[in-house]
């Protein structure tokens, strides 16, 4: 035991032993394996890899907090290797230096190893994650000293700042240089003078960078996403030229993905970063499917309203829908994401994100942070102290006010001088007690609103300081440049109030970087509530509205006059937050997500049925004696519809019409002796008779309730005991409904009422839906036996037991009758895009095993049967024939071509007689592997099989038809 902890003591300091038996517990309750190697939670598969144990975490919040532990953990160990590093002077990593700053490294020591007395050392090495950066510019600006030499700088930015300290991951950087590059030799060696900083180049030529760079991302994408609305001047010009830059930017997105492509290995992280590369996640996708991808906006996203006014609004929208996870700096803009998904594509919002076609993008919020403790640490510096103390004396007496912002429209800075000039109006005590330092670095000095922009600040600036100047001092300090880091650290450290008033901005550091040095201070944060940290230090803060000048005066006489107490628990607020929320957290916080958001799309994807293989359902159906198919009609045979309702007229759309290049293959099959075709529907009766009347096969119209063979009459499936006094009730909660809901309207058919909003505005339908669901529960259908079927824009209301899967045996029964079948039906093919609750459908054919053992879960790729292991003779007592013979009770109607839609009473001329039917030998012989049972386009789904869209249905009909 002494032995064991005099080893620990040469190796650890006190403090890291204790950390890392504090941490001991939590990894116990996590059921953390302390083998040889501890990976951190987010490598693996594609996803995790997690152990197979009954411990490992089954939901998505316990994976995540067991991570969040082992990231503790990890960085315990870090922090003890790092020390020991730099106490050791012995160690290889003692000399290691970043290019990057002197404080702090990109990368952290690879591995501590613990000495236990007898044992051989353990190596508890962190395996890192690879992670490919992917922004616009890389953090490094080059500059050419030579034919085969660059000189490297590093970047200002906030995304350079906040990922610089990030020691998690094994980072790479990919994006352009800054420069133009058209000789190979300069490429080449610009690769390698960037490979050194791990830092990977995209080249892009001159006319890229002006369309893409200077064109769509600057002069269209960021005027927009910070409301200020698409460029108004030359109007027909611009819109011509939206084109060509939208091309551009494209391209450019493929390059950076072309770059991706050759250093890409498995597993790695690809995260994708603002408004210049929302094009990239589907590049990527298409590229690799399995890759894990993640974009995040560092602007903010505008409301739907204005995304709108964007041409390419709904193709860059579906491209950054390809990642598996999007990140926004506050909640507000992934509100706003999600709005313009739901209004623009059509598409579902969940509470964890955007769902098309069975895939889910999360979409989630994650407020950057900065490296706190590199400010914290700076102050301490000898060169930092130094302009401390010189900031000191030069406005000894005087209260400072800090502005530090980039000279661009969205910062606000006039604004804030007319706001301070007022101040100084109200209050002339002040005059000589204050005094702002206003640091404007400048940007895109070569475009002319950002040179009137500096013109307009300069003026503001010479009429204040001539105004209220004195030859000793002036109010107003402003300066066209940037600062050095120690300087900027000393400033902010001075400063007794920072003045924030952007326009609009995606989060603003600036605003945690002051707080970050105000440990001794203790100053205020005057921000503006339209930048993103508005949303993180809002509390502490003093917010305003920038374009209030008046209230900002009084928020700064406000701040100036603030008791040390409430400055101070203030103060305690914010530095809270921006200490625990860094930069390090927020990039550990993102893959993390990103990497359980990949678990849980695999475990979707365990539930989505595979691709109908097209040709195997083929062969089956050419080897089979007497074929049953049984099709659905709406997204199955019909033309995809705009989900928004663009496409042509709204009330041509409302009837549904079959596509016209099924039109061959369908009459081929309807006319093949073998073959018996069923189109099962919840359309009205006019509506198959309208499309389906020259094809000889069979219609079951309001979801098998109504039936008849196309040259016979209708027969209705009902059941005798089906009650429908309800559908008077019901139906005037629909008119009351569809008047209040512009652009809706509702259906009366025999059996059902339908209420659709597909063509209303989609939030407000479905708040509608969710009053009108409330008020049939509580009022006309509380105590009535009726199923409520939710579509995805509809509600209907329908008798229980009125189903599918509920009226095909009855209509077996009658096809069989019909026909005078003599041998068993040896294949069933049945596809649609059925609701969930007519799904029953599908399992109505599945192979049934012998009753004495359990039948287990369906698989869904089904395993080939050899023998027939459903037949069902007549004698056999509870067999699917005799359930059949049962069951049917059929009864001719009077034949009714044109059914009124909306509105319009029941057909109520049911004619009582009843048919006895005489049943062959047999129904079904149908082995397993020649049943074929596909969902169309929906994913979750009982179906043994998928098929993406009605386009693949075409594919199989012409496929069968052909055979």
């Amino acid at each position: 035991m002494n032995s064991f902890v005099s080893q620990n003591i040469r190796i650890f300091p006190t403090w890291s032993l204790l950390l890392i038996f504090s941490v001991l517990p939590f990894l116990i309750l996590f059921n953390v394996n302390f083998t040889p190697r501890v990976f951190v939670a987010n490598n693996g598969m594609p996803g995790n890899k997690y152990n197979c144990n009954p411990g490992t975490p089954r939901t998505r919040l316990e994976r995540l907090l067991r991570e969040r532990e082992l990231r503790k953990f990890n960085k315990s160990l870090n922090d003890a290797e790092t020390e020991l590093s730099t106490n050791d002077p012995c160690s290889p990593d003692a000399e290691t230096s970043t290019w990057f700053n002197d404080e702090d490294s990109l990368e952290a020591n690879s591995a501590a190893r613990v000495s236990f007395d007898g044992c051989e050392s353990q190596d508890f090495r962190i395996s890192k994650q690879r992670l490919l950066v992917v922004a616009n510019r890389l953090p490094v600006s080059a500059v050419r000293r030579g034919d085969d030499s660059w000189q490297l700088e590093i970047s200002v930015g906030g995304l350079v700042s906040a990922l610089l300290g990030v020691k998690e991951f094994d980072t790479r950087w990919i994006g352009w240089a800054g420069v133009n590059v058209p000789d190979e030799i300069g490429q080449k060696a610009l690769t390698k003078a960037l490979a050194e900083k791990r830092c990977i180049p995209v080249f892009l030529d001159e006319e890229i960078v002006h369309q893409y760079y200077n064109g769509y991302c600057n002069n269209i994408l960021w005027p927009l996403f910070h409301y200020l609305g698409l460029p108004q001047e030359d109007r027909l010009a611009t819109t011509r030229s939206f084109q060509s830059q939208f091309d551009a930017y494209k391209k450019a997105n493929q390059m950076f993905a072309d770059v991706i492509y050759e250093h890409y290995e498995e597993d790695d992280v690809v995260w994708c970063h603002d408004y210049h590369l929302m094009f990239l996640p589907k590049c990527l996708k298409e590229h690799n499917s399995k890759m894990k991808v993640g974009w995040f906006l560092h602007t903010p996203f505008p409301s739907s309203e204005i995304h709108r006014t964007l041409p390419s609004r709904s193709e860059l929208l579906r491209s950054v829908l390809a990642a598996d996870l999007v990140g926004f700096h506050t909640y507000d803009y992934a509100r706003h994401f999600l709005s313009a998904c739901t209004r623009i594509l059509g598409i579902e919002g969940t509470p964890e994100g955007v769902e098309d076609q069975g895939k889910l993008t999360r979409v989630a919020a994650f407020p950057i942070g900065i490296d706190s403790d590199r400010f914290i640490r700076a102050l301490a510096l000898p060169q930092v102290q130094d302009h401390m103390k010189e900031l000191k004396e030069r406005f000894a007496g005087r209260k400072v006010m800090l502005g530090v912002d980039r000279l661009d429209m969205i910062k606000g800075i006039p604004q804030k001088i007319l706001a301070f000039e007022k101040f100084l109006e109200e209050n002339p005590g002040w005059r000589d007690k204050v005094v702002l330092l206003q640091i404007a670095v400048p940007t895109r000095t070569d475009v002319p609103e950002y040179q009137k922009l500096t013109s307009q600040v300069h003026e503001i600036v010479g009429r204040i300081n001539g105004r209220f100047g004195t030859l000793t001092a002036v109010p107003i300090h402003h300066l066209d440049r940037s600062l050095d880091f120690h300087a900027l650290c000393a400033l902010y450290a001075v400063t007794d109030v920072a003045l924030v008033t952007s326009l609009r901005d995606g989060m603003n550091l600036v605003s945690y970087e002051f707080v970050a040095c105000q440990a001794s201070k203790k100053g205020v944060l005057i921000l503006s509530e339209f930048a993103g940290a508005a949303q993180s230090l809002g509390a502490g803060a003093i917010l305003v509205n920038p374009w209030n000048v008046t209230e900002v005066a009084s928020s700064i006489g406000y701040a100036l006059n603030m008791p040390a107490n409430e400055r101070e628990k203030r103060h305690h607020h914010n530095f809270m937050h921006v200490t625990t929320h860094t930069s390090q957290e927020w990039a550990a916080t993102f893959i993390s997500e990103l990497n359980d958001t990949i678990v849980e799309a695999q475990l979707r994807t365990i539930q989505i049925p595979p691709l109908l293989p097209i040709e195997v359902a083929v062969d089956r159906y050419s080897q089979s004696n007497n074929r049953l198919l049984i099709l659905g009609f709406n997204a199955t045979l019909t033309e995809p519809v705009d989900t928004l309702g663009r496409k042509g007229s709204q009330i041509k759309e409302l009837d549904p019409k079959l596509r016209p290049d099924l039109q061959d293959p369908l009459k081929k099959l309807c006319d093949d002796p073998k073959t018996t075709i069923v189109v099962l529907s919840g359309s009205d009766r006019s509506v198959l008779d309208d499309n389906f009347g020259d094809y000889n096969l069979w219609l079951a119209a309001e979801n098998g309730m109504f039936l008849r063979v196309t040259e016979g009459e209708w027969m209705t499936t009902m059941p005798e005991n089906l009650n429908m006094e309800w559908v008077d009730s019901v139906k005037h909660v629909f008119e009351y409904f569809t008047e209040r809901t512009p652009r809706s309207h509702f259906e009366l058919r025999e059996t059902s009422v339908i209420w659709n909003y597909k063509y209303a505005d989609v939030e407000f339908g479905r708040l509608q839906a969710r009053d009108l669901l409330q008020h049939l529960w509580i009022g006309p259908i509380s105590n009535a036996s009726l199923d409520v079927v939710q579509g995805s824009r509809s509600v209907e209301v329908r008798s229980v037991g009125v189903t599918k899967g509920a009226a095909i045996d009855r209509i077996l029964g009658e096809i069989v009758h019909n026909k005078g079948m003599k041998e068993p039906i040896d294949y069933v093919l049945c596809i649609g895009h059925f609701l969930a609750k007519d799904e029953d459908i599908y399992t109505f054919f599945e192979p049934e095993l012998p009753s004495e053992v359990p039948a287990p879960v369906r698989p869904h790729i089904p395993t080939p049967v050899g023998t027939s292991v459903s037949k069902l003779p007549v004698s056999k007592s509870g067999s699917r024939a005799a359930h059949l013979k049962k069951q049917r009770s059929m009864s001719t109607i009077e034949r009714n071509t044109r059914h009124p839609v909306g509105g319009g009473g029941l057909q109520q001329s049911r004619v009582p007689d009843r048919i006895s039917l005489q049943e062959g030998s047999s129904v079904l012989d149908l082995q397993g592997d020649n049943y074929f049972s596909c969902s169309v386009a929906r994913k979750r789904s009982n179906a043994r099989y998928l098929l993406g869209s009605s386009d693949d249905v075409v594919k199989l009909l012409r496929g069968l038809a052909d055979s």
